[in-house]
């Protein structure tokens, strides 16, 4: 028997399989990708400072190699994610949970609901919810400009972009991390999702290679979003106030974002990014009512349900649509190959932020708020501006001309129609900004997650980290915008996003191969043969026969901390002792761990037994309290609450209470669980293919925790 002693509590939704979680975790600089993806970034982001003619020269012929090559390729990625997402919800595996099984959500639906899109999208939505439809009105891939037909195209094509193709691409990445992480309680980085294909090769140059791809797509993808921000936060305060549009300004507001997105991603997800979200979604619905009653509620709802209609109609074709015998290159390069890129160049850091916020959400659930909220919230905001600036551009040509010519304005001078134009253009600048820094600072919290090693998957990377990455994602953005300004952005976006979508493909197979583990595991239930729990917990150890009153005593039973504590060392640490004697007599490597929790100083055990290059086996008792309820009787704690010792596994909580279980009815629940370890084990081994993961993937590893 080994003590292990805990520095902190144990979380009533955490995972006791790894008991070191408990004492918090430890953060450690990943050296390999931390310092190569920082010296890449860097060095592009002096060269494009120091040469941003030559530079500008690279970036537009290595777009136009991807574009001529990859057209396709990209087209292709994008429709087999959607389906693969949709296939994993519908499926036996939609009820699989993010984390172990008892797992509980950490966050409201609306918080949760808030942060899914404020993390996805930002203030590119204000951005090109004008631009893109009044440029694909004016001038649209295919058909004349400016008839009724360009107008239902205008908005079919940007609820295209923006709809559930790329949010897709996020589910995908989200689950995977979410899954690997919450459930495996491996790291949240990309390379734990590769786990079930290379094995613990993962944490050499393979890993490192991965994560590496991860952090540069994400700093890039990040930046073409905090360009898009400081070019129409610029107009917005020329339009109020009169600044200069320059670039003096921009690198002004530029430092602006990144002191308050440095402020925001060193106070957390939970005091910063949620409430930023949370009112950035009531402002945004805000601004997004007043179009709508401005414009008239009956037209905006005609022109609602017709966007609709029309997406659902179209987007079967629309998807594989690569335009293959007349090809308006300029126009896929400009969107669909660019937004596709930019949703695959995102895609890691939306996938891991959406991932720490959604642990014990199942995979169904997941992937229906991920798909639908941010959809339906794009397709109001959409129906309202969009809707209004093809109204615009229909009535006033030179407007949508110089529209297309400087997308950053039109957001401003469509609402300078309206009344009131100061407040709500006022308004929409303080959204913009807290979009803005929604992404910088969700941004900075993800790479510094990427490019370091940590033990527990819901801690977030150390703040100096966090504020480098701030720093640095505003010195990408200044970089790229120097060299040619916004389309510099989207060129290097394309450029970046094609090394990921291969990785994007491994994650798919590697989040297949192990959900096909929770079959097998589902099987061994099915098929093992233990007692049933009612019969064992009625077992007389002196007579051998049923007592049914030692049941009634223990179902009338509230124990407090005490009579908890005295059970495990008394009944519970002498059962454990001899399972561990007799399967290391029979030749297991088994290890009793004990150990206290800090805040309610009561015993906890658990049982490893060591399978080889298997999936281990861990049972383990864990004190939960709950409150005492109405109706009780026999109660020995004087207290409201009492105190119960569940079992957990691998899998996680199996949610029913074994204190007042005399030694051998636990030894014999020891032993039943043990039993159907050995028959999930034996399924594995006998699946078609071999193992669905690689022989050295266990839950609850034992590299990070002491034996």
């Amino acid at each position: 028997m080994s003590d292990e002693p805990t520095n902190g509590t144990q979380p009533s939704t955490a995972a006791p399989t790894d008991i070191e979680a408990a004492s918090g975790g430890r953060n450690r600089i990943n050296p390999v990708v931390f310092f190569g993806s920082a010296a890449l970034i860097v060095a592009v982001s002096v060269w494009a400072m120091i040469a941003p003619v030559q530079a500008g020269e690279v970036l537009w012929r290595a777009v136009a190699w991807v574009s001529e090559y990859f057209g396709w390729y990209y087209f292709l990625t994008a429709t087999l994610v959607v389906v693969f997402v949709i296939a994993l919800a519908l499926s036996r595996y939609g009820k699989v949970k993010l984390g172990p099984d008892h797992a509980k959500p950490d966050f409201s639906v609306f918080a949760w609901a808030a942060m899914l899109f404020a993390a996805g999208i930002g203030i590119d939505l204000m951005f090109f919810s004008v631009a893109e439809p009044v440029t694909q009105f004016l001038e649209p891939p295919v058909g004349e400009g400016g008839t009724v037909e360009a107008a239902r195209q205008a908005i079919v094509w940007t609820l295209f972009h923006y709809g559930i193709t790329g949010w897709a691409m996020y589910t995908l990445m989200g689950l995977a991390l979410a899954f690997f992480a919450f459930r495996y309680r491996l790291p949240l980085t990309i390379r734990s999702a590769l786990y079930p294909i290379f094995g613990k090769r993962i944490h050499g140059p393979v890993g490192d290679a991965v994560d590496i791809a991860a952090v540069l797509g994400t700093v890039f993808g990040v930046a073409v979003s905090l360009g898009i921000g400081v070019a129409q936060l610029n107009f917005g305060l020329n339009f109020l106030f009169g600044v200069p549009q320059n670039t003096l300004w921009q690198v002004a507001l530029i430092g602006v974002a990144v002191f308050m997105a440095t402020a925001s991603a060193v106070a957390g997800i939970d005091k910063g990014i949620r409430r930023l979200s949370e009112l950035n979604v009531v402002l945004a619905i805000f601004m997004v009512v007043y179009v709508i009653v401005v414009e008239g509620f009956a037209q905006t709802m005609n022109k609602l349900v017709l966007n609709v209609g029309d997406y659902v109609s179209r987007f079967p074709s629309m998807t594989m649509d690569t335009f293959g015998y007349d090809q308006p290159t300029d126009w896929l390069n400009t969107w669909t190959l660019f937004f596709w890129a930019w949703w695959i160049a995102w895609a890691p850091f939306v996938g891991l932020f959406l991932a720490k916020i959604s642990r014990g959400r199942t995979i169904r659930q997941f992937v229906a708020a991920a798909m639908v909220i941010p959809f339906l919230f794009t397709l109001l905001f959409l129906a309202a501006f969009g809707n209004a600036a093809i109204d615009r551009a229909d009535a006033d040509p030179e407007w949508g001309e110089a529209t297309i010519a400087l997308p950053e304005q039109g957001f401003y001078t469509l609402l300078d129609q309206y009344p009131g134009v100061t407040f709500i253009a006022g308004l929409a600048t303080f959204v913009g900004l807290l979009f803005y820094v929604t992404s910088a600072d969700s941004g900075a919290i993800v790479l510094g997650n990427f490019t370091s090693k940590m033990d527990d998957p819901t801690r977030d990377a150390d703040r100096w980290m966090r504020i480098f990455w701030s720093v640095l994602l505003g010195m990408v953005t200044l970089s790229m915008l120097l060299v040619g300004g916004l389309d510099a952005l989207y060129g290097a976006t394309i450029i970046m996003g094609l090394p990921f979508s291969f990785v994007m493909y491994l994650v798919a197979i590697g989040l297949w191969r192990a959900l096909r583990v929770e079959t097998y595991r589902a099987q061994a239930l099915k098929t093992a043969l233990p007692q049933a729990l009612s019969e064992r917990s009625n077992i007389d150890p002196k007579t051998g026969m049923r007592s049914w009153r030692q049941r009634i005593r223990r179902a009338s039973s509230y124990p407090g901390r005490r009579q908890v504590a005295r059970y495990v060392s008394a009944t519970a640490a002498p059962a454990f002792d001899k399972v561990c004697d007799e399967l290391t007599e029979q030749g297991c490597n088994t290890n009793v761990v004990t150990g206290t929790a800090a805040e309610t100083g009561i015993p906890y055990l658990e049982l490893q037994v060591d399978m080889g290059t298997e999936e281990h086996f861990s049972y383990a008792i864990w004190p939960e309290s709950a409150q005492v309820p109405a109706f009780a009787m026999n109660v020995i704690s004087e207290a409201e609450e009492y105190w119960r010792l569940e079992v957990y596994l691998n899998e996680g909580s199996q949610g029913y209470d074994v204190m007042g279980y005399t030694e051998s009815q636990l030894i014999g629940d020891v032993l039943d669980h043990y039993e159907r370890h050995l028959e999930y084990l034996r399924h594995l081994r006998e699946a078609p293919g071999g193992p669905a993961v690689p022989d050295d993937l266990h839950f609850g590893d034992t590299e990070t925790r002491e034996p």
